[in-house]
């Protein structure tokens, strides 16, 4: 098991900054989600980390930064574009090469063309791959090694449903296991049920680091529904602990506090409730409150 730290990252193209200072740690074990914009500096960030780009700070897998381990693979497993292979070698060929430099056997080429589904086309040359196939042969690139650690790149673009489904689930098995994964990936819904924890960015600078839980639960989209007969005299208790009263009614929609302080102040205005009910936001409606896309790509109406 190997706890990814990343120190301070930056980078700079001329005058403009990609990624800023980042700190932050990925402990073994979990999935950690990476997420941002595009143009948010993800992809940078992923490649400053392995080393692939020079810039500020250092990313170290188990105290020792990508560089200093002699055969990679067997340590650091990524995936940091599509189709990442030559077009005209055959697939079992190119994991073949990979493991030979790296001192894998050559058994476990076929171990990974099994976990991936590419068996089948083990003898087919990439170049013509679907998306779809091309990711799964770069994920198994990554597997190849057995790594304690995985720094993936949307991996799941080019996947359908049911490779998603499949993908989601391999993940979580290999950090059951222990192992330590950061993936990036656009696809929020998906993210909310594979992550354990987020790092967000936006242009290049750390805008959360916890649990997705507690991301949630930080954004101003999560609402309360109340049912209650005695609203004339609880809505002023509400809105006195700055909450936001909207609906019609016995039926009302209050943002801005929780049910417990609604709860409370209905206890303290001895107001009837009928109904209370906490509805989070989703991570999506999170993202963009974190990220700002709600305001700032907002499209305009028809002219």
């Amino acid at each position: 098991m190997a706890v990814i730290e990343a120190q301070h990252l930056g980078k700079t193209f001329g005058s403009k900054p990609a990624v800023v200072d980042l700190s932050f740690v990925v402990q073994p074990g979990s999935v950690t989600g990476f997420l941002g914009p595009n143009g948010s500096g993800k992809s940078t960030t992923m490649r400053l980390m392995l080393g692939l780009d020079r810039g500020e700070g250092r990313t170290t897998f188990d105290g020792k930064p990508f560089d200093e381990f002699k055969h990679p693979m067997r340590h650091i497993g990524s995936l940091l574009e599509a189709k990442p292979f030559h077009p005209t070698r055959k697939a079992r060929n190119h994991l073949r090469m990979l493991a030979a430099a790296n001192q894998i056997p050559t058994s476990r080429v076929d171990e990974v063309l099994e976990m991936v589904g590419l068996t089948s086309v083990a003898g087919g040359k990439p170049r013509k791959f679907s998306l779809g196939m091309g990711q799964r042969l770069g994920i198994a690139a990554a597997l190849l090694g057995d790594p304690h650690t995985l720094i993936l790149d949307e991996p799941s673009n080019g996947l359908d449903p049911q490779g998603i489904t499949w993908l989601r689930n391999l993940l979580k098995d290999l950090a059951a296991e222990g192992k330590s994964v950061f993936v990036s990936s656009h696809l929020l819904q998906e993210m909310a049920v594979l992550a354990d924890e987020l790092v967000v960015i936006g242009r290049g600078v750390m805008l959360a680091n916890c649990k997705v839980s507690d991301f949630v639960k930080a954004s101003t989209r999560g609402t309360v529904s109340l049912t209650s007969p005695d609203q004339g005299i609880l809505v002023p208790a509400i809105t006195a602990l700055g909450g936001s009263v909207t609906g019609e009614g016995t039926e009302l929609t209050i943002v801005g506090v929780t049910a417990e302080q609604i709860g409370d102040a209905a206890r303290d205005v001895q107001a009837r409730i009928h109904q209370l009910v906490t509805n989070e936001a989703t991570l999506e409606e999170a993202f963009l409150d974190a990220t700002g896309l709600a305001e700032e790509f907002k499209g305009g109406g028809a002219p």
